[in-house]
């Protein structure tokens, strides 16, 4: 079945509200067991709208979907929102417990996000905001082609989803919008991201399975990320701080990431449990990056985030909400004009940071740039052009890296277990008396 919005009365000249056309197309298709709604060019003003079971939205080249600016046209769905399940404002395009539903097309869908970031930064929103695309509990996924702009918060949100493709989008949100996240997978298993062109204002593409609130624990695991650039956003790909189901099984290759604060990016804290583990990262180009590896057990944003457990240095008994981050594979990377450190890993004091490999990776450093702060966690002052701070960490090893135009030693190591150097230099020296700086670190060989 093959129905034009237009033939349901939809105007498509971006004053009149089209919601109605819409709707019926939606039920229309609904009754007959499935079908495709065609969105000819045009601007059609609509409030938010629900896709069900076996339904493509096709939106042709020219067609735009303009999304309402008026709070009242916006109803509360009871799904989950950073990590927590909730009351939220309507995702712009929802669907919950439906299976084979895809967007797709060369069109656009225009969020109109500027009132809701001036309401959020003026803290008047009684619910969280509106996500552009988010699927609850659903099956068979498929976003291609469209371009997204202005998201009110975060851009597409598959949560709880089985089989999940997002290919050849283009997401663009200003630099300077909150959390506007480009394509957070949570608790998700078979997602594959791929050809995409990223540049938003908060985390490009983030992998999440909730927090220790959650009523049920699901990991969000078998993730493929490949052929993306990324641009602007606080990461590139980052996994957390909402990870008490675990993330597992994810590969990300071939991407460039260009103007991002941090590369990979993985953020946790105690209470939060979960496992982070079997992540491999290759064929990766970055430039001006903050820090282009990111991994540590102490943010301190969020709710709970002041706490003293948040931040306090001595040990905690291990738990259940002992998060667990291991096995993390980094090569054949390529990092120009990084500005804060090489790269920033620690762990937690009763809980290092385990099983991790550098290999192939070459960073330089910017000439003359501003001191930032590399992780969001308590008691880290801003530093610039600084080599890898390594803190609490196990079996690490890094295979011919290069880190040049640093200040001070290429790589600093301190509370380290089973540490590896081959073939490491830094601007043209392999005197390991010149690279390394160490600090209670035992089991290390250099050759």
């Amino acid at each position: 079945m093959f129905l034009n919005v237009r033939d349901f009365g939809a105007l498509g000249n971006g004053l009149v509200k089209d919601t109605r056309a819409f709707k019926e197309a939606i039920i229309r298709c609904e009754n007959q067991g499935g079908g495709t709604i065609y969105v000819p060019p045009g601007v059609y003003l609509i409030e938010p709208i629900h896709l069900k079971s076996n339904i493509t939205l096709y939106l042709d080249s020219g067609a735009v979907l303009k999304f309402s600016q008026d709070l009242e046209d916006f109803p509360l769905v009871y799904t989950r929102w950073e990590g927590e399940e909730q009351e939220v404002y309507s995702p712009l395009i929802y669907g919950e417990n439906a299976e084979n539903i895809s967007i797709i097309g060369f069109g656009t869908i225009d969020g109109q996000g500027t009132i809701w970031w001036q309401l959020h930064r003026e803290k008047r929103l009684k619910y969280p905001r509106p996500r552009t695309i988010c699927f609850y509990k659903c099956k068979n996924i498929t976003v291609d082609g469209v371009r997204i702009i202005n998201s009110p918060s975060w851009t597409i949100n598959p949560i709880g989803c089985i089989n999940v493709t997002v290919h050849n989008v283009k997401i663009q949100n200003p630099y300077h919008s909150p959390n506007t996240d480009g394509i957070n997978p949570e608790s998700c298993k078979g997602v594959i991201i791929s050809d995409c062109y990223i540049d938003v204002g908060d985390d490009c593409v983030t992998l999440k399975s909730g927090t220790e609130d959650c009523k049920e624990k699901i990991p969000c695991e078998d993730i493929a990320i490949t052929n993306c650039i990324m641009v602007h956003g606080h990461g590139g790909v980052v996994i957390g701080s909402e990870m008490s189901g675990g993330v597992r099984n994810v590969v990300v290759s071939n991407c460039i990431f260009e103007g991002t604060d941090r590369g990979i990016r993985i953020k946790t804290r105690r209470g939060r449990g979960g496992v982070v583990e079997d992540i491999r990262v290759s064929n990766i180009i970055m430039k001006d990056v903050m820090c282009p590896f990111a991994f540590y057990m102490y943010y301190h944003c969020g709710k709970g985030g002041n706490e003293k457990k948040v931040w306090d240095k001595s040990p905690y008994p291990i738990d259940e909400s002992t998060p667990v981050v291991r096995r993390v594979y980094i090569s054949d990377v390529i990092v120009r004009q990084a500005r804060a450190s090489a790269g920033f890993l620690y762990g937690l004091t009763e809980m290092p940071i385990r099983d991790v490999v550098f290999s192939n990776v070459v960073i330089e450093m910017a000439d003359n740039p501003t001191p930032e702060i590399p992780a969001m966690m308590s008691f880290i002052e801003p530093m610039a052009k600084r080599g890898f701070i390594i803190n609490t960490v196990e079996d690490i090893r890094f295979l011919n890296v290069s880190v040049c135009n640093q200040i001070g030693p290429a790589f600093e190591l301190k509370n380290c277990r089973g540490v590896e150097f081959s073939s490491c230099s830094s601007n043209s020296t392999k005197e390991y008396k010149e690279l390394l700086s160490l600090e209670e670190v035992e089991g290390i060989v250099a050759k």
